[in-house]
């Protein structure tokens, strides 16, 4: 069976992305539309609708390093901090990563594994994976090296 690690990350997230737009617990808070992603963000992001982007890359992190905790995804969804002195790196915001998973709780996808961080659901998993399969039957439809996986 085909699972994420065998498709690439960005075709994956924007797949997800999509998917997430059709759940209902899933919608991005009125503030998205002013907040930075961190203090290491100039500016809010370019895109309109980076929540559905940050879930589905939520879940994919979750899949792959789970269970991560709330401070490990801060770290990993922060950046460099730009200006005038040395770069120091800043975490990402703690509310959008904070709010977006407690969406993918209400909706079945993620859960708390006591104090060890978030984990994927049976359905969190199995919704990665079709996406997953359905991607790599794509790809492999345009390279045939692939078509004996698929």
């Amino acid at each position: 069976m085909t699972t994420v690690y065998d498709v690439p990350q960005d075709v994956l997230i924007t797949r997800l992305a999509e998917h997430l737009r059709h759940v209902s617990q899933v919608s991005p808070p009125a503030w998205t539309v002013y907040a930075k992603t961190g203090s290491h963000a100039e500016k809010q992001p370019a895109e309109k609708d980076w929540w559905y982007t940050r879930c589905a890359s939520l879940l994919r992190k979750i899949y792959l390093h789970g269970p991560i905790g709330l401070s490990s995804l801060e770290s990993d969804y922060g950046g460099r901090k730009a200006g005038y002195f040395l770069a120091h790196h800043r975490d990402g915001g703690g509310s959008a990563v904070r709010k977006a998973i407690r969406q993918l709780e209400t909706a079945d996808l993620v859960a708390k594994q006591g104090n060890n961080g978030r984990i994927l659901t049976p359905k969190g998993v199995s919704l990665l994976d079709k996406k997953s399969t359905e991607i790599f039957r794509e790809l492999a439809k345009t390279r045939p090296e692939l078509a004996r996986y698929a």
